[in-house]
């Protein structure tokens, strides 16, 4: 029966990254993905799509893979003992988007199945993922509606759910060391296991299904915006905040370097560019300034909005 779990995810997510990829593309309008498959000496591979140079996306990618083997990394045991010892099976889609225009959002996202099993014991799974949106300079209409995306494909799976994982997205993508969150948040979730392989499996299709739905009209809205030299400095300097997380807090980054797997894969979602400066504050009352001030914190966007129409 775990294979053939892992063989019906395997199957969901390969479609999902044809079907991203198409969207995305689309909404490029000139570029293009382009695909490399690799393998990993250790068991498994995957396959690499990105693009780059387009009139929207200066470069992002799609990527799917599925990795393998007797024995887990330290990253995955030192905090669940109870995997040692066990061979696994990690399976996922994960995709990261970095616009060229500043006014347009930088966006990730990743959903993902993982599976380890021991002979004469039961198997242990769940399931994970999650999205999130990086704005420079954000505009209330698009986190809004990037919230109601996001909660309108958690809603039948309980009123609980989207607030639950809301949080988990704000308390996640935390840079403790800048005190300030990544982004606007979005939904995160991990070791979802509970009730059945069927509702869980559910939850994540119901994620990964919603993302083009929650992003693609954000950048359609946005992608001919005005822009100038400093609005692409300040989009560079807070990029460099986006590969402090994926370097410093990401457990994927860590769990995908220690367990052997393709680095130009993991490393996909650095931006192209990104630049760093000492002791910069933003002038009071910019646009810039505004950023940090009223978004880079966790807030109700949709309880704010329903009580600001």
């Amino acid at each position: 029966m775990a294979h053939e779990h892992l063989d019906n995810v395997k199957h969901y997510l390969l479609d999902l990254q044809d079907r991203l990829c198409e969207g995305l593309a689309k909404a490029d309008g000139q570029a293009s993905f382009k695909e490399e498959s690799w393998s990993r000496e250790e068991g498994g591979g995957g396959r690499s799509r990105v693009i780059e140079s387009g009139a929207v996306f200066e470069k992002g990618g799609v990527n799917y893979s599925h990795v393998y083997g007797a024995e887990l990394p330290p990253s995955a045991t030192a905090a669940r003992p109870e995997l040692s010892g066990r061979a696994f099976h990690a399976v996922g889609v994960s995709w990261v988007l970095h616009p060229e225009n500043p006014h347009v959002p930088t966006s990730h996202g990743n959903v993902r199945f993982f599976i380890a099993e021991k002979t004469g014991e039961p198997p242990v799974w769940w399931f994970g993922g999650g999205y999130d949106l990086t704005p420079f300079y954000p505009v209330m209409e698009d986190v809004v509606h990037w919230h109601s995306v996001a909660r309108a494909a958690c809603q039948p799976f309980g009123e609980d759910v989207y607030p639950r994982y809301k949080k988990w997205c704000d308390d996640y993508f935390y840079l403790k060391h800048r005190d300030e969150t990544r982004g606007v948040g979005g939904l995160f979730f991990d070791d979802l296991n509970a009730g059945s392989f069927e509702d869980c499996f559910a939850f994540q299709r119901a994620v990964g299904d919603s993302f083009l739905e929650a992003y693609v009209p954000i950048v359609e809205r946005r992608r001919d915006d005005d822009w100038n030299a400093q609005a692409r400095d300040f989009q560079l300097y807070r990029r460099g905040r986006y590969v402090e997380f994926n370097l410093v807090w990401d457990r994927g980054t860590l769990f995908g370097l220690q367990s052997g797997g393709r680095t130009e894969s993991i490393l996909m979602s650095m931006p192209p560019l990104a630049r760093w400066e000492y002791g910069y504050t933003p002038v009071p009352g910019s646009p810039e300034a505004r950023l940090t001030e009223e978004f880079l914190r966790p807030r109700d966007w949709l309880g704010e909005a329903s009580a600001n129409p």
